[in-house]
C-alpha cells in the first residue's frame, strides 16, 4: 500500500510538471515569445527543477549517510557495552531497513547505558557496605577491577561476600560481648585494673571502637585465660593463707567471735582478701613468736591426734625426739610444723586404708563382746529371743572378719605396690597385727578357762561329803550331752553334768555346770604361730551374701571405691548388734 501511494504521488508530480510546462507554453504562445526565447525559458525551468531535485537528493543522501554513521557508532558502542557488561553480542536483523536498524540500535544502546549506570550505582553501594565490614573485621574486600563494569555474577558474588562478612561480624560481636563481659567479671573478682591498651579497649564503654579482628579476638581469649589462671592462683593462695591463719587461730586459741569478725570484714576482691589474709598471717606470726610455748603445745596435741589416726606405735611416736624437747624456740616450732604437715600428708594418702582398718577393729570389738557374752552363764535367763539373735549376729561377724581381713590385705598390697612403701598398723604389718589380736584372744580364753577350772576344783575340795540315808536311791552320773545353739553353725554350747547326790530326808540336790564358747577360725597369719588352735575350722563356710565380693581390686583407687560401696551393707548387718553392745 505504501509503495502504491508513493507511485501515485510520483505520477501526479510528473503530471503536474507536464501541466505546468503546458501552461507555460500557452502563456508563451499568447505573449508571442519566439522559439529561441522559449528554449531559453524552458532550459531555465528545467534547470530550476533539476536544481531542486538535486538539492533534495543531496539532502536525502546526507540523511542516509547520517543514519549509516549513527548505526555504525551505535554498533561500536553496543559492542563495547556488551563486552563491559559481559553480555552476548547483539544479532542484527538483515531484513530491516536502515532507518529501522538505526532506531533499534539506538533503543538497545539506551537500555545498555541504563543497565551500566544501574550496575555502577549498585556496585558503589555494595562496596561502601563491604568497606565498613572489612574495616571492622580487617578482612580483604572482594576484588573487582577498578573502572570495570561488574557482571551480574560479580555483583551476586559481592552480595554473598557481604552476607558472609555480616554473619562473621555478628558472630564476632557476640563473641566479643561474651569475652568483654567475662573479662570485666574476672577483673572485678580478682581486683585487676586494665593495664594494656587492649585490656582498656576491651572494657571501655564505647564498644564500637574495638576492631573485631581475628587477632584481637584471639588476644581477648588469651587475656581471659591469663585472668583465669591469675584467679586460680589467687584462690589457691587465699585458701593456703586461710588454712595457715585458721591453724594459728586454733593454736593461739582465738575465740569464735574474733574469727567471725575477721571473716566478715575480709569480703572483697581476691586481691584484697589475699592482702588482708597476708597481713593477718604476719600479725599472727608475731603473736606466735611471742607465745611460742603455747603454740608448740597446741601443735603437740594435734600431733597426738594424728598419731592416733595413723595408728602409730609407741616406737614411731618416740622417733620424733623434738616432741619431748623443752627448748621452745623457732627451730623447735619449725620441726613440729614439718612433722605435722608430714603426718597430714600421710593420713591423706592412707585415709581409706585407715578407715578400712577402723572398720575391722570395730567389728573385731563386736566379736569380742559376743565372746564375753557367750561365756556368761546367766545369758540363758534372758527372754524374748535375745540369745538366738546374739547367736545369729555372732555367726555373721565370725564369717565376715576373715573375709574382710583378706580383702584389706589385698588392697594394702596394691597400695604398697603403687606407693613403694610399707603400710603399718601400730608398728606392725596389718596381717601380723591381726594375727596377734587373734592370738591374744585365744590366750585370754585359755586363761579364763584355766581360772574357771581351778575355781571349780577349789570349790569341790571345800564341799563336805553328804551321807546317803539307808535305803536311799543312788543317782548315777549321766554322760555328757552336747547340743548346738539354733542359728549358730560354728559354735556349740557344752553342758556337762557333774556328780550330784540327793538325800530323801534333806530333799536337796547339788549340781555344777560349766559353759564353753568356741571362737571362729583365725586368719592365715594366726595359723603360723607355734600354738595349736582349738578353734573350729570355718574355711568351708560360705561367706555372707552382704560381704560377697569379686577378686581384690588391682589398685588402691579401686579399693577405695569398693569400700565405699560396701559400707552401707556392713552398717545394715551390724545395726542391731551395735545397738545391743552399746546398751
Amino acid at each position: 500500500m505504501k509503495n502504491r501511494k508513493s507511485e501515485v504521488l510520483a505520477f501526479s508530480l510528473v503530471s503536474g510538471i507536464n501541466k505546468a510546462i503546458a501552461r507555460l507554453v500557452d502563456i508563451w504562445d499568447n505573449i508571442g515569445i519566439q522559439e529561441e526565447q522559449r528554449v531559453e525559458r524552458m532550459e531555465a525551468v528545467k534547470k530550476h527543477i533539476e536544481l531542486l531535485m538535486n538539492e533534495m537528493i543531496i539532502e536525502e543522501e546526507n540523511l542516509k549517510l547520517r543514519i549509516l554513521k549513527n548505526i555504525s557508532a551505535c554498533r561500536e558502542e553496543l559492542d563495547i557495552l556488551y563486552h563491559e557488561l559481559s553480555l552476548e553480542p547483539y544479532q542484527i536483523d538483515q531484513s530491516q531497513t536502515v532507518l529501522q536498524l538505526e532506531k533499534d540500535l539506538r533503543i538497545k544502546l539506551e537500555n545498555l547505558v541504563k543497565e551500566k549506570t544501574d550496575r555502577l550505582k549498585e556496585l558503589k553501594s555494595l562496596q561502601e557496605e563491604e568497606k565498613s565490614l572489612c574495616i571492622d573485621l580487617c578482612a580483604t574486600p572482594y576484588y573487582i577491577p577498578t573502572g570495570s563494569i561488574p557482571s551480574h555474577q560479580q555483583l551476586q558474588d559481592l552480595k554473598e561476600h557481604i552476607k558472609r562478612l555480616s554473619l562473621e561480624r555478628e558472630s564476632r560481636v557476640e563473641v566479643f560481648s561474651g569475652l568483654r563481659q567475662e573479662i570485666s567479671q574476672l577483673m572485678n573478682e580478682i581486683g585487676h585494673n586494665p593495664e594494656t591498651t587492649l585490656e582498656k579497649d576491651a572494657v571501655c564503654d564505647d564498644a564500637d571502637t574495638f576492631l573485631l579482628t581475628s587477632e584481637n579476638i584471639k588476644a581477648l581469649k588469651l587475656i581471659v585465660c591469663q585472668l583465669e589462671v591469675k584467679k586460680e592462683t589467687l584462690i589457691s593462695t587465699r585458701d593456703n593463707l586461710m588454712e595457715k591463719v585458721s591453724n594459728l587461730w586454733n593454736r593461739l586459741e582465738f575465740s569464735q567471735e574474733e574469727k567471725n569478725h575477721f571473716e566478715n570484714n575480709i569480703k572483697g576482691s581476691l586481691s584484697v582478701e589475699v592482702r588482708k589474709l597476708q597481713n593477718e598471717l604476719d600479725r599472727l606470726d608475731e603473736l606466735k613468736r611471742a607465745n611460742m610455748e603455747e603454740v608448740i603445745e597446741n601443735i603437740r596435741h594435734e600431733l597426738m591426734e594424728y598419731w592416733d589416726k595413723c595408728t602409730f606405735s609407741t616406737e614411731q611416736r618416740e622417733a620424733f625426739a623434738a616432741f619431748y624437747s623443752d627448748d621452745f624456740k623457732e627451730e623447735l616450732l619449725i620441726k613440729h610444723e614439718e612433722e605435722l604437715a608430714r603426718l597430714k600428708n600421710y593420713y591423706a594418702q592412707c585415709k581409706v586404708l585407715f578407715e578400712a582398718v577402723n572398720k575391722w577393729e570395730h567389728n573385731w570389738q563386736l566379736f569380742q563382746d559376743f565372746e564375753k557374752k557367750a561365756s556368761d552363764p546367766n545369758r540363758f535367763s534372758n527372754r524374748g529371743g535375745t540369745l538366738l539373735r546374739e547367736s545369729k549376729e555372732r555367726a555373721k561377724i565370725q564369717k565376715m572378719l576373715p573375709k574382710l581381713e583378706e580383702e584389706i590385705k589385698g588392697y594394702i598390697e596394691a597400695w604398697e605396690a603403687e606407693q613403694g612403701t610399707a603400710f603399718f598398723v601400730k608398728g606392725q604389718r596389718f596381717m601380723d597385727y591381726v594375727a596377734n589380736q587373734w592370738e591374744e584372744l585365744k590366750t585370754q580364753k585359755e586363761k579364763e578357762k584355766s581360772q574357771r577350772l581351778k575355781k571349780g576344783d577349789n570349790s569341790a575340795l571345800r564341799t563336805p561329803p553328804v551321807k546317803r540315808p539307808h535305803g536311799g536311791n543312788s543317782i548315777m552320773n549321766t554322760p555328757s550331752k552336747t547340743r548346738k545353739l539354733t542359728g549358730t553353725p560354728n559354735a556349740s554350747v557344752m553342758r556337762t553334768t557333774v556328780s550330784s547326790t540327793s538325800s530323801n530326808s534333806a530333799g536337796s540336790n547339788s549340781m555344777g555346770s560349766t559353759f564353753h564358747s568356741v571362737t571362729g577360725k583365725p586368719p592365715l597369719s594366726v595359723q603360723k604361730t607355734p600354738h595349736r588352735s582349738r578353734l573350729p575350722d570355718i574355711s568351708h563356710l560360705t561367706p555372707l551374701q552382704e560381704f560377697k565380693s569379686d577378686k581384690p581390686a588391682a589398685s588402691y583407687t579401686q579399693f577405695a571405691k569398693e569400700l565405699e560401696k560396701k559400707s552401707n551393707n556392713v552398717e545394715a548387718i551390724l545395726n542391731s548388734t551395735a545397738k545391743d553392745v552399746l546398751h
